[in-house]
């Protein structure tokens, strides 16, 4: 239980929160390309800068931030939940012996499937929030007008029921499955070069997160997809796929994107993501790890962990 509530668990999901904080600021505009580009399926546009492009012109010089506030709260708690728990499992499960890459995927599957069951709500308001006022191609997808993030809770529950902040979940459960490839891959290559030197550099950090990000985000991206839709919550599905979140119209929207698009629009704004989600991952692992040793040195402590 102390492993759980320790001042080290705690350290590690601060810096993972300002981490994640920072890089995404950094990256934001590529991250409102990669939305568009998955919701608006009749866009022309293919290219993460002229749908850049197209936004700035059609909806103004901020419209690449829109929705920045309630990303950033929502993925500084999603973030801070995902670090604590993982560092509070590992020390748990580890107990001060050297880890593995096997471990480090089921602790990666666990904190994200906690991470997952507690942050969903946010992550749906966000969605709507950055999507609002955004002017789409589809015809299908109806417009909403929330005030704040108080106002799009209180909608929510007010017109589709509680159960709809939950919406995405089950896609979300198994997208559990990029954070645990993801901390798998970064674990495993810092472990690696780590017998070969004693420190890790900046530019090592920021290169096996880019690769371990990389990896993930290609492996699960066609989820990502449905993801998006099914959080946005907007597209007038058949009323008997209405089940929003379930295996059915998980199946239901995969099906429909691959009949419309061919195989290629499962991975439609594959290339915003992987700018995105890839140099975010790499920026925000270096600033974790540099705010992690920071605060170590400055409290005079040494962590435990061990890699």
């Amino acid at each position: 239980m102390s492993s759980v509530l320790s001042y080290e668990s705690l350290v590690h999901a601060v810096a993972g929160a300002v981490g994640s904080m920072t890089a995404m600021t950094v990256f934001f505009p590529l991250d409102t390309a990669r939305l568009r580009l998955q919701v608006d399926e009749k866009r022309k546009s293919k290219t993460t800068h002229m749908v850049l492009l197209e936004i700035i012109k059609e909806e103004g010089l901020l419209a690449p931030y829109r929705g920045w506030f309630p990303v950033i709260s929502s993925l500084c708690c999603s973030n801070f939940v995902y670090f604590y728990t993982f560092n509070s499992l590992k020390a748990v499960w580890v107990k001060g012996q050297h880890s593995t890459t096997g471990k480090d995927l089921v602790v990666g599957f666990v904190a994200g499937v906690v991470n997952v069951l507690l942050t969903t709500p946010l992550w749906v308001v966000n969605t709507r929030l950055k999507l609002q006022g955004a002017k789409f191609r589809n015809e299908d997808i109806v417009p909403t007008n929330y005030s704040g993030v108080i106002d799009a809770f209180h909608q929510i529950i007010r017109d589709e029921g509680i159960l709809a902040l939950w919406n995405g979940t089950f896609p979300s459960l198994l997208l559990v499955f990029n954070p645990a490839i993801q901390f798998m891959f970064y674990e495993g290559l810092k472990r690696q070069l780590l017998k070969k030197r004693t420190k890790l550099s900046s530019l090592d950090v920021f290169l096996i997160g880019a690769i371990a990000k990389a990896i993930a985000t290609t492996v699960t991206y066609p989820m990502q997809t449905v993801q998006s839709i099914l959080r946005f919550g907007h597209h007038r599905l058949n009323p008997e796929n209405r089940t929003l979140g379930s295996l059915r119209n998980v199946l239901y929207l995969l099906h429909q994107r691959v009949r419309r698009f061919g195989i290629a629009g499962l991975y439609k704004g594959l290339e915003a993501k992987l700018l995105q989600t890839v140099l975010t991952a790499a920026l925000m692992f270096l600033v974790y790890e540099k705010l992690t040793a920071a605060t170590f040195m400055v409290m005079g402590l040494k962590s435990t962990r061990k890699h």
